[in-house]
Parts: C-alpha cells; structure tokens; sequence
C-alpha cells in the first residue's frame, strides 16, 4: 500500500491530489503526479457526494472555448473549474456501522457536527428545549436554518431561551415556536399532538430530550411515579401519536445516560410496581437509572418495529455530570455537581451527540444504535434483551391505554 505523509485531519489530501466533481454529483479523486483517478478518499477510504444547490451568487455554465463547465461568482466575478459545493462534500452512508469511522469525539461541540450543513426547510421538535442540553441543541440546530419547536411546560421559559436564541441571531426568531407540552400528563400530551398536526406536515428531527433528576416521590396527574412517566412513558405515548409526521427522512434520538448500565428492572415478569414504584420501594436515582434503561429498551423496540420504514431511531448518553438544571431538585447534587463542572462536558459538547444522530449523513440506514461521545458503543447487556424490549413495550401500550380510558369515563 501507497505510504501517505503524516497529517492532522484524515480528510485533508495527500500531496499532488485534488478533488472534482461528476455531473451526478460524485466526487472523484485526481492524483497529478501519476495521472491516476479513483472514486474513494486516498486517506479515508470513504466515497463523497455533493448535494444541493450551488452557494447564493454562484451559477455553472458552459464555456464553449475551454470545452468544460465553469463556475462563476457573480458578486465577485471569479470563477474557477473547481465546484464550490466540494468543500461540503458528504460521505455517502453506510449499511454497516463497523465502516463508520469517527469524526468527533468528547470534546466535539455541536456547532462543530454541524459545520457546512445548512438545514433550511428542516423542522425539530425538541422536548425540554427551555434549558440545559435541550437549549443548546435547538441554539445550534436553529443557528443553521433549521425551524425548532420547542414542546415545554412553561411558556416564560420557552419563550425566554427563544430571545436568546434571537439575540444572538434575530433572523432564527421566525424559526422557533413555542408549544405547551406536560409530560406528567398523557391528556396533555394528546392535547400537544393535536396542535402540532395542525401547523406541520412532517418532523425531520424529534429529539427526546426532556427528563427529571432526583425528585422526591411525587406522582404525576395520571397516577404513576414522575420520573418514569416525564422521562419514558409520556415520551413512548408521544413519539406514537406523531407517526404519520415520520418518514424515512426523519430521525429519532432519545436522550438516555450511561445510569442506564446500573437499572434493576427484571427480565422476566416485568410489572408496573417495577417501573412506578410505591413510597417505601422508592429510591430517586435508581428512579433515575431504569428511566434511562427504558429510553434504551424503547429506541431499541421502536427502530426493529420502524424498520422497514427507513426511520432511524438513536439512543444517546450526552456526558456525565453535565451542569444543567437537571440537578435542581436536591441540595446534594447541585453541590455534587458543582465540585465536578470543570471537568466535565459543557453543554455545547453535551449537545454534540444528539445533534451528530440526528445529522449525520453517514448514519442513514443505520437504526438502534446507542451513541456516547459522537460515536457507537456497547449499551448494557440488560437493554439488548429483546424480552425485556417487547415487556416494555406492551406494558407501556397498556397503561397509556387504560389511562387515557379510565380518564374518558
């Protein structure tokens, strides 16, 4: 094999190679010295494609005296033989996540996963988009042209992220929206949908992001424990109601954590006192840790019953301790994560994941994967029961079921 000289990026080319585009938008790889060509990145491996429109102000036209396509800068009268889309030339998808090579990493900001897109005409529902991880991922997502709605409790506070937002960029105001969504409330939720299908057609990005930490035992307007019902169920019932918005353009990425890995739930004969325990069974992070279980088990069901729609569904841990309003709830943990915010992720970083599997062109016709720091990784044994995955499910079914029955009585 050909050695190539050391560099920092794996996108950057070799010496004495440049990249050119087809007419369907295949890019392909020149090398000068020997006069070779080939379809796959010399370093990567990895074939590109350009998409879209030409960058406002340029036009392609045919030069009859070179005999070739020329690209002209209207503005400033430049022109050159080389596609300006090239330099956001995407990697084409792969069927098998073993050939998806890593990108970014924990470090990774969303708004650097997000650098060259432009999402304009792209709609994302995000829940818990007020604050924290949520805000961050509808501040960056909203920064590329894309239209966010965000589905929160409180107007005030959904309203006062969206000035911001619009602070910092005044045209992404017109994209941004807020809806009243209450996770402790299935007829809420039902509400919620109702609306949305109202004003849109189609969701491109649904982002579970909403969640709850740490709370003293409370049960929500339906009867059940908080923490399961905000942070799985109403998610579950919601994700269901918003089907006909899906298609294979749309993904799915629900906020889990790594807590996930210590959850309790049995395998067998799981039953809703497991999941909506009673006062004296109640601990709030074990609570916390088979929420997040749920998350998993839910993606995971969800994308094998999706299949064959083309939906891709993702479960993300966006970091550890990340300062947020997550910890509000219980002296102890904000002092808890206070001591440990230097050295953990800020929410740019937290943001990156969910925002890569929403994205990310090399994950299309990729579905059930759980992602940690931009990347694949191993979920627990106890999430990949497929049992335990098809238990929840029905359980989940069951409930909203004789909930929202029970409540029409």
């Amino acid at each position: 094999m050909m050695s190539l000289p050391d560099t920092d990026s794996e996108d950057e080319l070799p010496p004495g190679w440049e990249e050119r585009a087809t007419d369907d938008g295949t890019v392909c790889y020149v090398n000068q010295q020997n006069k070779t060509s080939q379809w796959t990145h010399p370093r990567t491996g990895r074939s590109k494609r350009i998409t879209g429109e030409l960058p406002l102000g340029w036009e392609k036209y045919y030069d009859e005296q070179l005999k070739k396509f020329i690209f002209l800068n209207k503005e400033t009268q430049q022109r050159s033989n080389v596609d300006p889309r090239l330099a956001f030339a995407v990697e084409e998808p792969t069927q098998n996540v073993a050939q998806v090579r890593q990108r970014f990493d924990s470090c990774s900001t969303a708004l650097q996963v997000l650098h060259g897109k432009d999402l304009h005409g792209r709609i994302a529902l995000i829940t818990g988009a007020n604050c924290g991880i949520g805000f961050e991922t509808a501040r960056s997502l909203s920064q590329h042209g894309c239209e966010i709605i965000f589905a929160c409790r409180s107007r005030a506070s959904a309203e006062a992220a969206i000035d911001r937002i619009a602070q910092e960029r005044p045209s992404a105001r017109a994209r941004c929206r807020f809806v009243a969504l209450d996770l402790s409330s299935l007829r809420a939720v039902q509400q919620f949908v109702q609306e949305i299908k109202q004003s849109v057609s189609h969701i491109d990005y649904l982002i579970l992001n909403a969640g709850v930490f740490a709370l003293p035992y409370t049960t929500t307007v339906d009867g059940l424990e908080t923490t399961f019902q905000v942070s799985h169920l109403s998610h579950f019932y919601l994700t269901l109601q918003l089907e006909t918005l899906f298609d294979y353009k749309t993904r799915i990425v629900v906020l889990s954590s790594e807590s996930h890995r210590f959850a309790n739930l049995p395998v067998d004969n799981l039953g809703v006192h497991h999941l909506s325990p009673p006062p004296e069974k109640y601990w709030s992070m074990m609570a916390y840790n088979n929420a997040k279980l749920c998350n998993v088990l839910f993606a995971q069901e969800l994308a094998q019953r999706w299949k064959q729609r083309g939906i891709s569904v993702f479960s993300v841990h966006p970091g550890n301790m990340v300062s947020t309003e997550l910890s509000r709830n219980y002296w102890f943990y904000r002092w808890l994560f206070a001591i440990v915010r230097p050295f953990t992720k800020s929410l740019q970083q937290a943001a990156a994941t969910s925002i890569y599997c929403a994205t990310a062109n090399e994950l299309t016709g990729l579905s059930g994967l759980y992602f940690n720091n931009c990347f694949f990784c191993e979920p627990s044994k106890l999430s990949k029961s497929a049992a335990l995955q098809q238990q929840l499910w029905q359980l989940s079914e069951r409930l909203v079921s004789e909930l929202l029955e029970h409540q029409s009585n």
